[in-house]
């Protein structure tokens, strides 16, 4: 396992499990087999309507809850002071757990997210959390936030994958000690698709799949792939037994098309 360390000096594991759209058995199931092969960040939110499953899962696995990084992530019609902290007892609640390693701010509503960003620094000030960070914003929404701020976020939970590598926003976190962490990290499985990718997994004897989350992590990104299948949960995990060189990192990077498969920040309707 390779770790990055927060802006806090929190360290956070470089590859997490991913749950959106994962539900019900599927995900306690999936959880307790990422447990198993030895992921230790697990990441939800609210909004995926699975907190309780996972809570349930964490405590089924064994594992010491301090081995677990565990994320959620308070949603829209969350937002605001006051509901933002209720909202994160709740979540408390459901995973049953007394603190969280990470609270992100789902999306960036607009005279909004400065007052739910508030609650969150105060609950990390009242070490409810080890870490807080946001997902979704882009530069404009993070310029906004850094001067109505006391506290720096960590992260910045954004989609990330070979046709859209926002490299303009991962320079600019960069600059600002924001790691960035990917979702839809391997584009729903479309990159075993994508031609120069199969040809670089050759080469490595791995997976495409393997390959992009492997360029992702050497970009200091952190990835959380979603899979309910055994084998698969598996084998995204196994892609720490070899390294890009930085020709096929370049040819990954030179994929971008700007293509987004979820909404953009500026057009979502909250």
């Amino acid at each position: 396992m390779i770790y990055f360390e927060l802006n806090n000096g929190i360290k956070i594991p470089s590859i997490g499990y991913g749950t959106y759209k994962a539900e019900g058995n599927k995900v306690f199931q999936g959880v307790l087999w990422a447990l198993e092969t030895g992921y230790r960040s697990i990441d939800t939110a609210s909004f995926y309507g699975n907190e309780t499953e996972i809570g349930d899962a964490i405590i089924k696995s064994g594992i010491s809850r301090k081995e677990i990084f565990l994320t959620s992530k308070v949603w829209n019609t969350q937002q605001g002071y006051e509901n933002t902290l209720k909202a994160f007892e709740e979540s408390l609640s459901k995973l049953q757990t007394d603190y969280l390693d990470l609270y992100l701010v789902h999306w960036p509503v607009k005279g909004k997210f400065i007052d739910t960003w508030k609650a969150l620094e105060k609950l990390y000030k009242e070490k409810k959390v080890r870490a807080i960070g946001v997902c979704n914003f882009m530069q404009h929404h993070l310029e906004e936030l850094l001067i109505n701020s006391e506290i720096k976020p960590v992260i910045n939970q954004v989609e990330f994958h070979p046709y859209l590598n926002q490299e303009d926003l991962l320079n600019y976190c960069k600059e600002n000690d924001i790691i960035l962490e990917a979702w839809r990290p391997i584009m729903k499985g479309q990159v075993n698709e994508i031609p120069q990718i199969i040809e670089i997994s050759n080469k490595y004897n791995k997976t495409p799949v393997q390959v992009v989350l492997r360029w992702q992590i050497q970009k200091n990104i952190i990835t959380i792939p979603k899979s309910t299948t055994k084998e698969r949960i598996e084998s995204n995990f196994n892609i720490f037994d070899f390294e890009l060189n930085q020709e096929d990192i370049k040819i990954i990077d030179s994929l971008n098309k700007d293509e987004r498969m979820g909404p953009h920040p500026d057009e979502i309707d909250f």
